[in-house]
């Protein structure tokens, strides 16, 4: 695969994460969530101030088919998650667990955290 090639389904990928925060989060705007131009120092998906309140994470995308055992960890949660969300967990050697969930349902979640935040700030403020 070439360079074009590679930096494009990079492209894809970071727009998808782009338009996933914009799905849950309507207060933000396109101004507030970018896709970085590959090849840049930093960040993947930047983030505005505003958007960094509802969605305190550094975001780094990878779209590659070497990490194809992730999705077949994946495929085996989906297969014993009867009516759960799947999750995987992984490791390796000296270095910390990671979780793996669907995206969408991440920023699903992000989302409503927010949400009861919003709730639980306004309940105080009463």
């Amino acid at each position: 695969m070439n360079t074009a090639t590679r930096k494009a389904k990079g492209k894809r990928l970071q727009k998808y994460v782009c338009s996933l925060i914009l799905k849950y989060h309507s207060k933000l705007t396109n101004n507030d969530v970018k896709s970085i131009r590959m090849g840049r120092k930093g960040e993947d998906v930047q983030l505005s101030e505003k958007a960094k309140e509802l969605i305190p994470y550094s975001i780094e995308c990878k779209n590659q088919e070497k990490m194809k055992y992730l999705w077949d960890a994946y495929e085996q949660a989906v297969n014993n998650s009867n009516s759960l969300e799947p999750m995987v967990v992984v490791k390796i050697n000296q270095k910390k667990p990671l979780v793996v969930i669907d995206a969408e349902h991440f920023f699903l979640l992000q989302s409503k955290n927010n949400m009861l935040k919003l709730d639980q700030d306004s309940k105080t403020l009463s």
